[in-house]
């Protein structure tokens, strides 16, 4: 996916008015205004990259003179440690936007290597791994651009774009059909339920249900639900998904995985900035 301007801009202010404030005193007591300098971002473990155009976009506000030159572009997958983009400029404008770049694609790089895992667990399933809502606030746009370097794919951005009738709601509505049934009345989005046991999955199948998300099911039930269901809507299996069990869980049949621990759980890669 493709990120807004107006997203990472409005991402980049917020991060750099929290951490340069109303001035980098370290650097403007120890750097000549006048120098310059030339530095090289570095990705010092293997993983996916992802995050370069937010971290261009912090040192452009922070001086829009700074010249910064990509060696990598989003999404590509690095083996080994190495450079990953060169920074020229005023040495005190390099430095003060430093810190931002770099959490910004340490943490962006982190979720896109989290998710290729995760795709490479599955891989020749035909399974899909999918994001949630479950992102940091404010930087949903960047973390799902994350996933889909790391080749997972998006699910509903928001409440919406996308219908999801989960247990809460359906407690609301009195049943599935009731809750299908007003949904139908007031969109024409597909619609999705949320199912913890084989009877509402027949529930949301007879309600007409393009999608059912399979809750916490154990593989028997998983399997069962892809049996009953047989192709007649589309089936995601989510909670307790892990590296370790996620395999299983595609091999049941389900259509689509959803983690949750794709963008609330993904390490930071370890990124630096060094002058030359």
């Amino acid at each position: 996916m493709a990120v807004a301007t107006s997203a990472v801009e409005q991402a980049v202010v917020a991060a750099l008015a929290e951490d340069v404030g109303p001035g980098d005193v370290t650097t403007e007591a120890t750097v000549d205004p006048a120098a310059e300098a030339v530095a090289a971002i570095l990705l010092k473990e293997a993983g996916v990259v992802c995050g370069l155009g937010v971290a261009e976009a912090v040192f452009r506000l922070v001086d829009e003179e700074i010249l910064f030159e990509p060696i990598v572009e989003d999404g590509a997958a690095l083996e080994r440690p190495g450079p990953v983009a060169r920074v020229s400029g005023r040495a005190s404008s390099v430095l003060t936007a430093e810190r931002v770049a770099l959490n910004f694609l340490g943490r962006l790089s982190g979720v896109a290597t989290l998710t290729g895992r995760y795709v490479d667990a599955v891989a020749g399933t035909g399974v899909t791994i999918l994001d949630t809502r479950k992102t940091t606030p404010g930087l949903r746009a960047l973390e799902k651009h994350a996933v889909a370097c790391g080749g997972g794919r998006n699910h509903r951005f928001g409440l919406w774009d996308g219908v999801l009738v989960k247990d809460n709601h359906l407690r609301a509505a009195g049943s599935v059909a009731a809750a299908v049934e007003r949904v139908r009345v007031s969109s024409d989005l597909p619609i999705e339920v949320e199912c913890d046991t084989q009877e509402q999955v027949v529930e949301a199948l007879r309600a007409g249900a393009d999608a059912i998300l399979l809750d916490n099911m154990p593989l028997e039930e998983l399997r069962a639900a892809v049996e009953l269901v047989a192709g007649r809507a589309r089936l995601e299996a989510s909670g307790g998904i892990t590296l370790e069990n996620v395999r299983a869980v595609a091999e049941t049949g389900v259509d689509d995985i959803s983690v949750g621990a794709l963008t609330h759980s993904a390490r930071s890669l370890d990124v630096s900035l060094e002058l030359t």
